[in-house]
């Protein structure tokens, strides 16, 4: 009988790799995904809603309203412009540093969301007017009032930022951790081990027939 290997090891986890192969693609997919949506829109917007009325939706619920935002929302820090590349890198490097042990598909979902959303916005901010990292960000949505005063006017980029971060805070809450595992998932194995384990130390070997 083969005894199973000790914890700690360094044994690696069997299928380990293709978890993780297929949670980095999660993140990498999507991501990419979000980004060409997110371009897509800004486009349709600066061609649709250049010097035209905002265009009330769904009863007045959302209108498309075409706005510049050198800030975040409700215009914060609008003087700053150049504050928000550096972070938005910071945030980059920070998933890519989180993928490499990356094997949640659920977290890749909630990164590949934010890593999406970032980099639409950061498009914005190198390439557009007026300047290079200090870009305005292309905004078209507003809710229940054409100009944003119920709601700061918004894009795709920023809906994925706020739907990846909120379900990272539901996966931290519900024990998920980014590995693929639960936190405490080994408590039980382990009380359950050391309640089989004979008090002198001694090992039980199972009786063969007579």
């Amino acid at each position: 009988m083969t005894a199973a290997p000790p914890a700690g090891s360094g044994t690696a986890e069997p299928g380990g790799g293709t978890r993780r192969r297929r949670a980095v693609g999660v993140l990498v997919g999507l991501a990419v995904a979000v980004l060409a949506a997110d371009l897509l829109t800004k486009q349709w917007a600066l061609s649709a809603l250049t010097d035209r009325a905002p265009v009330r939706v769904l009863g007045g619920a959302v209108y498309f309203s075409l706005t510049r935002n050198s800030g975040a929302a409700w215009s914060i820090g609008s003087d700053h412009t150049w504050v928000f590349p550096l972070i938005t890198l910071g945030v980059v490097g920070w998933i890519c540093w989180m993928a490499v042990r990356l094997r949640s598909v659920p977290w890749a979902v909630s990164l590949g969301l934010v890593l999406g959303g970032a980099l639409g916005n950061l498009v914005d901010r190198i390439f557009r007017a007026p300047g290079h990292f200090v870009g305005h960000v292309v905004d078209m949505v507003s809710l229940f009032d054409p100009y944003g005063q119920v709601w700061p006017v918004f894009n795709l980029a920023d809906s994925a930022l706020v739907s990846g971060v909120t379900l990272a805070v539901l996966l931290e809450l519900t024990g998920r951790q980014r590995d693929g595992g639960r936190a405490g998932a080994d408590r039980p194995t382990a009380d359950a081990d050391a309640t089989a384990q004979p008090a002198d130390g001694t090992t039980t070997e199972p009786r063969g027939r007579s």
